[in-house]
C-alpha cells in the first residue's frame, strides 16, 4: 500500500514558533522542508478537529470541522485582516515549549473574531463555494457553535428543551437571529480549510504524504450527537445510556472511561452506513492516508453504563465488523487506511484486520515485557504493517527506558540490551537504537515520534491516558530541526532502503 518508506509523527500543535501553539504557518512549511531533507515520505499528525473539554484532539465538537487554533495569524496580518501590533500585544502564552490552552481560548478566538469583522465580507464568494463543497456539515456545525456561545459554552444536553431537542421552528428562528455568529464560524472553517489545503499541496509537491488520524468515536458534546442522536445510544431524554472506554489494561487498572457516546449500529446499518461513508470521504479530503483509531471497536467494543465511575463495570459488545468497510469500499473504492489494532487481541479482531486488508500497527515499546515471543519484536513484523517506536499515548523511548531502570525491571533491561546490542558503556542512545530497529524491519512503513529523534524524556510526552491537565501541550522550541539531524535521519533511511 505504501511501498517501503518512513516518516515522522508530530502534531500541528507541537510545531514551534510564536503564537502559543503550532499553526499552518511558516514553521509547518519548514517542517515539510526538514522532512524532505531527511528523505522522509510521510508526516503523521493527530486529529485536526475543533477541540472541546480537555483539549484532546480525540474529543471534537464535530466529526468534520477543523481546529481554529491552527489558523496562521501571519497570513491575516499580511492581507490587513489583523493589526500586527494588536496581535503582538495579545497574550497567547509565553512558554514556547508548552501550550496554554486557556489563553488561546480566551485570546486567539478574540483575534479571529476581529479578523472576521475586518475582512469577512472580502471573501463572500470564496466562502459560498466552500459552503457548497461542505454542505453535508458546515451549516449545522456553525449553528451548533453559535448556540453554544448563546448558552455560555454549556453542553447541548443542558440547553432549554426547544434547543436541546432541535425543534425545527427553533432552528429556523436561530438561523436568522444568530446569522452573524453562524457566518463567523463558517469563516473560521473557510480559513482552516484553505490554509490546510495550501500546506497539504506543498507537502505533496515535496513528495511528502500526510497521514491523518480518525477517532472511532465522536464527542458527546458535538453537533453530530445533537442533531443525529438516533445514530447513537441515547435515551428518550437525549442522555447517553452507555459510553465508550476500554477495560483495565497496562495503562490503567480501572480501565479508561472515555465517555463518548456509542453507535446505534442497527440504525447505521439500516442507512447503509452513510454517516461513516461521508466521514471517511471528508477525512480523505484532508489527508493522503488515514489511521483509524481503536479499530478493534468495529469488531467489539467496551460498553460502560453512563453513570459508572470507572470503566470496570463495562462489557464487550459485538460491533458491525467488516460490513462497514465493505460499504465504504463500495462507495469510495479501496483506500489507504491504517488500522490501530492495539489493545486486547482476539481471533475475531485479528480476522477483521485480515479481512479488511489494512496494515496493523507494531509498537516496539511493547516488545520487551514478555518471554521473547512478543509479536512486537521487529523480526516478527510482516510487510503489511506500520512499525512505531511508540505512539502519542506512549512514553518517549528515553522516558520509557529511564522508568525500566528506575523500576528495576531487570529481565526487561537484560533482554532489551541483548536484543538491541545495547552497550551502556559506549553511551549508545536507546532512542537511536529503537528507531534503527524499526527502520530495518520488514514493515512497509516505519514511523517515529519527533521526540524520539530528539532523544527527549517524558517531559515531552504527548499524552498519558486516563489523566487530565498536562496532555497535548508539548511543543518544539524552534531550534531542533538542524541540518545535522536531517543528515543523520537521511543516512539511516537510505541504509535501510526506506
Amino acid at each position: 500500500m505504501f511501498g517501503r518508506s518512513s516518516g515522522i509523527l508530530l502534531h500541528i500543535s507541537s510545531l514551534g514558533g510564536d503564537g502559543g501553539i503550532g499553526t499552518f504557518g511558516k514553521e509547518a512549511y519548514e517542517f515539510i522542508d526538514f522532512l524532505k531533507k531527511s528523505d522522509q515520505k510521510s508526516w503523521q499528525i493527530l486529529p485536526l478537529g475543533t477541540t472541546s473539554y480537555g483539549d484532546s484532539p480525540y474529543q471534537s465538537f464535530s466529526a468534520f470541522s477543523g481546529n481554529p487554533y491552527f489558523i496562521d495569524l501571519e497570513e491575516l496580518i499580511e492581507r490587513g485582516g489583523l493589526n500586527r501590533q494588536e496581535v503582538e500585544d495579545t497574550d497567547l502564552g509565553d512558554d514556547r515549549e508548552y501550550i496554554d490552552y486557556e489563553k488561546l481560548y480566551r485570546n486567539k478566538l478574540k483575534l479571529l473574531k476581529k479578523a472576521y469583522f475586518n475582512e469577512g465580507k472580502d471573501f463572500l464568494e470564496e466562502i459560498e463555494i466552500f459552503k457548497k463543497d461542505h454542505i453535508y456539515w458546515i451549516d449545522d456545525y456553525a449553528l451548533f457553535m453559535a448556540l453554544k456561545d448563546k448558552n455560555n459554552g454549556k453542553e447541548w444536553t443542558k440547553w432549554v428543551k426547544e434547543e436541546k431537542f432541535a425543534h425545527i421552528n427553533t432552528l429556523k428562528k436561530y438561523r436568522v437571529e444568530l446569522k452573524n455568529e453562524i457566518d463567523y464560524y463558517i469563516y473560521l472553517q473557510y480559513l482552516f480549510y484553505s490554509q490546510w489545503g495550501k500546506l497539504k499541496r506543498y507537502a505533496n509537491e515535496k513528495k511528502v504524504k500526510i497521514i491523518g488520524d480518525l477517532p472511532i468515536f465522536i464527542s458527546g458534546d458535538s453537533v453530530d450527537a445533537w442533531l443525529e442522536t438516533e445514530l447513537f445510544l441515547f435515551d428518550e431524554e437525549k442522555y447517553m445510556k452507555v459510553v465508550a472506554g476500554c477495560p483495565p489494561d497496562a495503562f490503567s487498572n480501572t480501565g479508561q472511561l472515555w465517555g463518548n457516546p456509542l453507535y446505534n449500529w442497527k440504525i447505521m446499518r439500516r442507512r447503509g452506513y452513510s454517516w461513516w461513508i461521508e466521514r471517511i470521504r471528508a477525512a480523505f479530503e484532508l489527508y493522503d492516508l488515514v489511521r483509524i483509531d481503536h479499530f478493534k471497536g468495529f469488531e467489539s467494543y467496551w460498553e460502560i453504563p453512563a453513570n459508572a465511575p470507572t470503566a470496570r463495570p463495562g462489557r464487550w459488545v459485538k460491533g458491525p465488523g467488516i460490513e462497514v468497510f465493505k460499504a465504504i469500499n463500495n462507495k469510495l473504492g479501496n483506500l489507504p487506511i491504517i488500522a490501530e489494532d492495539l489493545g486486547v487481541s482476539t481471533k475475531e479482531s485479528r480476522k477483521l484486520l485480515k479481512d479488511s486488508g489494512y496494515p496493523g500497527m507494531k509498537i516496539l515499546e511493547f516488545a520487551f515485557d514478555s518471554k521473547g515471543d512478543s509479536d512486537y519484536l521487529p523480526h516478527k513484523y510482516l510487510s503489511n504493517s506500520v512499525a512505531y517506536t511508540g505512539t502519542h499515548d506512549n512514553e518517549t523511548v528515553v522516558g520509557w527506558y529511564e522508568n525500566i531502570v528506575k523500576d528495576d525491571r531487570e529481565y526487561t533491561k537484560k533482554y532489551l540490551m541483548k536484543y538491541l546490542k545495547l552497550k551502556i558503556k559506549n553511551k549508545e542512545k536507546i532512542n537511536d537504537l529503537f528507531i534503527e530497529a524499526i527502520w530495518k524491519s520488514k514493515s512497509d512503513l516505519a514511523i517515529a515520534q519527533m521526540q524520539d529523534f530528539l532523544g527527549l524524556d517524558n517531559k515531552a510526552r504527548m499524552n498519558t491516558p486516563s489523566t487530565l491537565g498536562n496532555n497535548w501541550k508539548w511543543r518544539l522550541r524552534g531550534d531542533e530541526l538542524t541540518d545535522e539531524l536531517a543528515k543523520k535521519i537521511k543516512k539511516m533511511t537510505i541504509k535501510y532502503d526506506r
